[in-house]
């Protein structure tokens, strides 16, 4: 499987959200065990606190095994440097991809600022993976909103919706031709619905592991195991382990 959301350690920023400090080998080790063949690793820090240093750990995190890591950087879009270190996650650090996190970082999905950064992912064949489910800055409909301005950028909907807004999330998705929506700590009945009704192509799955207390990530792999009881089927399962996140990463290739 394709696991389309995960996390570095906090190595910088004490959080709420900090967990124990582990290194790439043995988050790989976490990936062998959980049956996870490849992952998209977003940063801790970077979210809570943009700076140029935590794009470049985490270039060098998942640079230690480049055919099972790909890493996302991360910026806030309001710093007057967000364009120029965007760039330079792609073009020079060989990030894949963006990470975007309303919520955290503190600005709404209909700022101009956001426009540029896009034109970066988009020239980079990158993705934009973005927090969903916490409003008032992190609703589906706002990021939908941005996806529609830039339909050259497949645009994830990073939770899915989380426990409140995942029937939002489902219908933005449906009605989106660049959206997607990855379930990641998503409650299982919200999970088996949106995996029979949105979009087949569209549906992909994360376990947000990476902010454990132990470097084994256990809640990430019963969160593998909850899908056996979402009594979804073997093409829906195939699709939103395998084929649709490696089509979206052969996009960034």
């Amino acid at each position: 499987m394709i696991d389309f959301h995960t996390h570095t350690p906090a190595w910088r920023t004490a959080t709420w959200l900090g967990g124990a400090s582990f290194g790439a080998d043995e988050f790989v080790d976490f990936m062998d065990g959980a049956g996870i063949e490849r992952a998209v690793v977003l940063s801790h820090d970077g979210l809570f606190n943009s700076t140029p240093e935590a794009n470049e750990e985490l270039a060098a995190f998942v640079a230690a095994y480049p055919d099972r890591l790909i890493g996302f950087g991360s910026y806030n879009p309001r710093r007057p440097e967000a364009v120029q270190q965007t760039r330079r996650s792609f073009a020079d650090l060989g990030l894949r991809g963006l990470k975007l996190h309303p919520w955290l970082q503190g600005f709404s999905m209909h700022e101009l600022a956001l426009d540029p950064l896009m034109e970066i992912v988009a020239e980079h064949h990158g993705v934009l993976l973005c927090h969903d489910g916490t409003p008032p800055y992190s609703t589906a409909g706002q990021i939908a909103a941005l996806a529609r301005r830039h339909p050259d950028v497949p645009v994830v909907l990073g939770h899915a919706g989380l426990h409140d807004l995942w029937r939002e999330a489902l219908a933005f998705t449906q009605d989106t031709d660049n959206l997607y929506i990855c379930i990641c700590g998503t409650p299982p009945y919200a999970a088996r619905r949106i995996a029979a009704e949105a979009p087949a192509g569209k549906v992909l799955f994360g376990t947000d592991a990476g902010l454990s207390d132990k470097a084994s990530q256990d809640y990430a792999v019963a969160r593998i195991r909850e899908i056996d009881g979402w009594g979804i089927t073997d093409d829906q399962r195939q699709a939103m382990l395998i084929d649709n996140p490696r089509r979206l990463l052969e996009r960034m290739s």
